[in-house]
């Protein structure tokens, strides 16, 4: 994961106005609104955002607002532009690099800061992300939130005035197979169907564990050592190291093997 600081220094030089986080396998942006940052401080796109109180901003928008700072990728001469700069391929991420986030809208760049910086000025808000999720029957979600918060939400409650809502009811068995959005932000289907974590934390509703729920959560979320290392494309032996140096913990030791949540074993791959 790629972390930034978005300024503007005709706002302030001391402080970041939000973060910016690239996640490099699933190439996916995330912008972090600054909760002291004021909707006529915000660049334009993000200020909409602050308007309804909402700071996390989900991957569409981020990448909207990435894509709004760098060259596009139908610009005439692109070619010649990729070859100046020793690319092979469009990469959006790149060109943000390159540009260092500025465009001629605002004053805005980004800087490049250390994760720990963000966790510390958003801590909050990083208990509301996504830990587990798990596909219930009846097309509920069962979730499990960073701040140890767990809830049951109804996908009808969060996505039914979505145009892809439908899809469920055409094709049930599209629904299990819901996957995390890199960094617990939120729950997708696809590229075009994702929920954010901010929303389904409002609407759960808090419960206690039922042994039915936990029982398909143990169905979902626990693999063992070969399948964490086919996930992680590597050996058995550098999934014993990631144990040895604390980056990996099995939930359960047995004779012939361990087993580890698939969660845990996934978020090493958002690193």
């Amino acid at each position: 994961m790629k972390t930034f600081a978005i300024k503007d220094d005709t706002v302030s030089r001391h402080r970041a106005l939000a973060y910016l986080l690239y996640y490099e396998i699933a190439k996916m942006f995330f912008v972090e609104i600054s909760e002291q940052t004021t909707e006529w401080e915000a660049p334009l796109l993000l200020s909409s955002f602050i308007k309804r109180g909402q700071y996390t901003v989900d991957h569409f928008w981020s990448r909207k607002w990435v894509q709004q700072r760098i060259i596009p990728p139908d610009r005439q001469n692109l070619g010649e532009i990729l070859r100046e700069n020793g690319l092979r391929e469009y990469d959006e991420f790149e060109f943000l690099i390159l540009s260092d986030g500025r465009c001629a809208q605002d004053d805005c760049y980004i800087e490049p800061v250390d994760a720990d910086e963000i966790y510390k000025n958003m801590k909050g808000r990083h208990g509301k992300k996504i830990r587990s999720a798990v596909p219930l029957q009846s097309q509920d979600i069962l979730l499990f939130f960073k701040d140890e918060t767990i809830k049951k939400c109804g996908v009808a409650e969060v996505l039914s005035e979505e145009k892809g809502y439908s899809l469920f009811r055409e094709h049930p068995d599209v629904f299990q197979k819901m996957k995390i959005l890199p960094g617990g932000h939120g729950i997708c289907w696809g590229e075009h169907l994702t929920v954010s974590c901010d929303k389904l934390y409002q609407a759960g509703v808090s419960i206690p564990l039922s042994p039915s729920d936990f029982t398909v959560f143990i169905e979902h979320e626990v693999i063992s050592t070969a399948d964490a290392a086919e996930r992680l494309d590597c050996t058995r032996q550098n999934i014993e190291d990631l144990i040895r140096r604390d980056k990996l913990h099995p939930v359960k030791v047995m004779q012939k093997g361990k087993l580890f949540l698939h969660s845990e074993v996934e978020q090493r791959r958002w690193k």
